[in-house]
Formats: C-alpha cells, sequence, structure tokens
C-alpha cells in the first residue's frame, strides 16, 4: 500500500484566516455595537482552546516517544501505526485552521473592546478575548509540533515534495 501524504500546514494561510476573521469580526463589533449591546466573549472560549492545545501537545509528546522507540528498536516498544499518525496529523491541522478562524474572531472583537476599558463588564471581555486569542496561539503551535513529529525522516531530506509535504509511509 502506498504511503499517504499529508500537506504540510503554512502559516501563511494561518496568518490570512487569523487576520481576515479579525477584520471582519472587529466590523462586525463595531455594527453590532451600534444597535445594541454587543454579544458576550464567553469565558468558556480561551478554557476549550487551552484543552485542545493540551489535548494536541500530549498526542505529539505521546507519539514521539514512541516513534523515538521504535527507531531505538528497544524491546517492548509499541509502534506507531501510520494511520493513527495520519490521522493525528489531520486533527492537529483541523484544529490549527479552526483556532486561527477563532482566535482571529476574537482578536477582532478584543481589539474594538480596547476602547471600552473603563467599563468593567467590557474589560472582563477584552480580556476573555485575549486569553482566547493566546490560547488560538498555543493550538497552533501545538499542531505544528505535532505535525513536525509525524513527519518522515525521509521528508526533510527531500525537498521535492514541493515546499515539505508531510507523508507518512
Amino acid at each position: 500500500m502506498k504511503g499517504t501524504t499529508v500537506k504540510q500546514l503554512r502559516l501563511g494561510v494561518l496568518a490570512g484566516l487569523f487576520i481576515v476573521a479579525g477584520v471582519i469580526s472587529w466590523a462586525g463589533a463595531r455594527l453590532w455595537d451600534s444597535f445594541g449591546d454587543l454579544p458576550s466573549v464567553p469565558l468558556a472560549a480561551p478554557i476549550v482552546l487551552g484543552v485542545i492545545a493540551v489535548v494536541l501537545l500530549a498526542t505529539a509528546l505521546s507519539l514521539r516517544a514512541r516513534l523515538r522507540a521504535q527507531r531505538d528498536r528497544r524491546p517492548g516498544a509499541r509502534g506507531v501505526e501510520p494511520l493513527m499518525a495520519a490521522r493525528a496529523v489531520v486533527f492537529g491541522q483541523a484544529s490549527a485552521l479552526v483556532a486561527a478562524l477563532v482566535s482571529g474572531m476574537y482578536g477582532g472583537a478584543g481589539v474594538f473592546l480596547l476602547g471600552f476599558l473603563d467599563i468593567p463588564g467590557r474589560r472582563d471581555q477584552a480580556i476573555y478575548a485575549g486569553f482566547a486569542v493566546l490560547a488560538g496561539i498555543g493550538v497552533i503551535a501545538a499542531a505544528l509540533f505535532l505535525e513536525r513529529v509525524c513527519r518522515l525522516p525521509e521528508d526533510e531530506d527531500d525537498g521535492s515534495h514541493g515546499g515539505g509535504a508531510t507523508g507518512l509511509a
């Protein structure tokens, strides 16, 4: 059976999604606020993103340890199924894309809320939005680390994949 090729995440795409979502969210927040109260930023937003980042990081660390044990031919080492590694990478990539959009959305709302820091409720919302952006960046970093862990050694040596496709045999 041939190996599965998973395209590598591109920081430019993630940054573009973040910026576009941020600008749309900022403009939407301004428009919404002109008609009434702005919807609140939930306290759960940074918590959920943080949990996803921790899950991705734990998966990456587990896979890295298993791959290292397999490569060192340690007795009793559990191998990594290529399909499982591919699924982990795809989950990480999907999480990073969603985190870029959500972080951009909360970032745009947070930038809008910076003009209202003298109002306690809006100050809290700006803080939640800021933490959501930080947690989203954590998701993206963990996803990129997971992608790097699952990269085959020949992918790093071979430049013929057109910019580093992540190949999983």
